[in-house]
């Protein structure tokens, strides 16, 4: 097989880079472990920028999202029984949208089959060969057969266990590593949501999170130990903790149910540079990981394939390369930004082990002056909302 840009990965960053390109006559493979199936029961960020709602609208694929999506003008952060809003339209005259990741996938995958664009599902033995060439191809397996595909360009969306990432060799590639000493144990429930606005918590038992999908479909996180299991939770554990760490009004108001989804995800930020090895290109969680405290995960994805996918355009229209010349040098610009903004929000809400009376000290008095200061509020609110691309 033959195309100009062979994807690996079938998850919304692939699929958005496809989708993008295809408008522009320019032609893709994308390439998937899983089954569709799969990768729509993943659950995952609900939190969309609006560099990432304009990229949906750009490639087609916003109808659903424009018209059964939530705008967010701001969020709530509590600490200890207080509480105050961080209104981002009054600071930055932009809001967020909340619409899941599942349904941003689901709505490119239908996209996808609607214009016949090619995707190989449950592909096994992926390997990239000669990407630091000008005739760079890709391998794989599927049901028995040995497959190969000729491209122009690699774009390399297949997350953090890939293979993308581990081509480019160790004397070409530096990573950088934070592991956070605890996990967020999450529970999707079909109840109502306790606010209309997402609620950031700290609290002496540590941190929690009050979001939602839609308005009967509710997503609750609670910091925990690494060492917890799943089963260790029942959902009634998981509802008396969560009203411990969260406002008393909010408790009050709270209505629990019975959990549809329940799972315990690590922490960690994660840099690798650079972001291009010869005709290979990483994007999304292939070349970065944040913490989720920051709503940065898929929306640090999609300014990626806002950089690969303009660069590429003005490669095959132009004959210019210079766009992906400085992808890698544009992209972690912006991702650094997001990290450093990360981790910030992550210190600033959990509990640590080995965190001192002073350190919890430090923690209130940077609650209280984002609480009483417009301008701090205001920084917040820049980066919550997205940097610009």
């Amino acid at each position: 097989m033959r195309t100009q840009v062979a994807i690996i990965g079938g998850g919304p960053s692939g699929l958005l880079l496809s989708q993008l390109l295809h408008r522009k006559g320019i032609d893709t493979i994308v390439l998937e472990r899983k089954t569709r199936d799969y990768v729509l029961g993943r659950i995952r960020a609900g939190i969309l920028e609006t560099g990432f709602v304009d990229l949906m609208r750009e490639a087609g694929v916003s109808e659903r999202m424009d018209k059964e999506s939530f705008v967010h003008d701001g969020t709530v952060i509590a600490f200890g029984n207080e509480q105050f809003q961080v209104n981002f339209t009054e600071h930055t005259g932009t809001p967020v949208v909340v619409y899941g990741q599942t349904e941003v996938t689901r709505d490119l995958y239908d996209a996808r089959e609607a214009m016949d664009g090619k995707i190989v599902f449950n592909v096994e033995n992926v390997e990239i060969h000669d990407a630091d060439s000008d005739a760079p191809y890709v391998t794989y397996s599927v049901d028995g057969r040995e497959e190969r595909i000729d491209c122009d360009f690699v774009a390399g969306c297949d997350g953090f266990h890939g293979v993308s990432r581990q081509t480019i060799p160790l004397s070409v590639r530096k990573e950088y590593e934070k592991v956070y000493p605890f996990g967020w144990l999450g529970v999707l429930s079909e109840t109502p949501p306790v606010h209309d606005e997402l609620i950031y918590a700290n609290s002496d038992r540590g941190f929690a999170l009050c979001s939602m999908r839609n308005a009967n479909l509710s997503r609750y996180y609670i910091q925990c130990s690494l060492s917890d299991d799943v089963e260790d939770w029942t959902d009634q554990m998981f509802w008396n903790e969560l009203k411990r760490r969260i406002p008393e009004e909010a408790a009050e108001k709270l209505v629990t149910g019975p959990s549809i989804e329940k799972s315990i995800a690590p922490l960690r930020s994660f840099v690798t540079e650079p972001m291009r090895w010869g005709r290979l290109f990483l994007c999304g969680d292939a070349a970065h990981i944040v913490p989720p405290t920051g709503a940065k995960g898929l929306n640090t994805a999609a300014s990626d394939i806002h950089y690969l996918y303009h660069g590429l355009l003005q490669y095959f229209e132009e004959g210019d390369s210079e766009g992906i010349d400085r992808y890698s040098e544009k992209a972690l610009a912006r991702i650094w930004k997001a990290e450093r903004f990360s981790w910030w929000m992550t210190n600033l809400l959990h509990r640590f082990p080995d965190q001192t009376e002073f350190d919890i000290k430090m923690q209130l008095a940077d609650l209280t002056f984002l609480r009483d200061n417009r301008e701090a509020q205001s920084v917040l609110a820049q980066n919550y909302v997205g940097l610009p691309y």
